[in-house]
């Protein structure tokens, strides 16, 4: 018999052969006949056009993380909700509860320095440039003149 650390190697030692032996398998029985149609990008359906590689807004990559991180806060919430009951029973609600809230509590205290910090407003320069503005703007006025289009 193993010790526990031996059996955790075997069952890696298992787990790599197996994912080797597939790739192996499949390498051999696979057909592989490239053609340029294949070889394009898929644009659902539609012929790229331009580069694959362009600059993103930064943006886009802080409200996914903060939809992941309100996300997950769902995720694990859940359970404990879904068996509250339970801890009830056993005397344990209190206590549950009591968990539960300070962990949404620090997840709200993320979520109101991520609105203090202005992360959660897309048009973040053109907003603060009209509250320090004494004239109303439009922001489409801004957007215009910032691109310097004009209209005629």
């Amino acid at each position: 018999m193993l010790n526990p650390y031996g059996n955790i190697f075997v069952f890696l030692i298992v787990g790599f052969g197996v994912v080797f032996a597939t790739m192996v398998v499949v390498k051999i029985i696979a057909p592989h006949r490239p053609n340029p149609e294949k070889l394009i990008s898929y644009e659902c359906g539609e012929r790229p056009i331009g580069p694959g590689w362009i600059n993103f807004n930064a943006r886009f990559y802080l409200i996914a993380i903060l939809f992941i991180i309100f996300d997950v806060e769902l995720i694990l919430v859940f359970p404990v909700i879904a068996n509250f009951r339970d801890y009830l029973l056993t005397g344990n609600g209190l206590l549950a509860f009591i968990e539960i809230f300070l962990f949404i509590a620090i997840l709200f205290l993320g979520l109101i320095f991520a609105w203090e910090n202005k992360y959660l407003e897309w048009l973040w320069a053109i907003r603060k440039r009209l509250r320090v503005d004494t004239g109303v703007l439009r922001i489409k006025d801004v957007i215009e003149e910032k691109s310097g289009v004009e209209e005629e």
